[in-house]
């Protein structure tokens, strides 16, 4: 799936989610710009979580200054799911 970002460096996030013993898991993150390093961690991070603990940890986030971060957008590209 594709997600267009708003107020952040990355411009898109794409994501996999695969629906495993009832839950939905998240299989594979992967951003376009931002801070490449960073969110490789990220996707790395998450990637086997379920959705709903993945947007728990992440939504909120800021970076600096900003009302939301790349963190912040992937919970809220994972909540559109919902």
């Amino acid at each position: 799936m594709k997600f267009k970002t708003s107020g952040v460096c990355a411009n898109e996030i794409n994501f996999e989610v695969e629906e495993k013993e009832g839950k939905q898991i998240v299989t594979e993150v992967k951003f376009t710009g931002g801070c490449n390093g960073n969110l490789q961690g990220i996707s790395k991070l998450v990637e086997g979580m379920p959705v709903d603990e993945v947007i728990e940890k992440l939504q909120g986030l800021k970076c600096g200054f900003k009302a939301t971060s790349c963190p912040d957008q992937l919970a809220k590209a994972l909540k559109q799911l919902s």
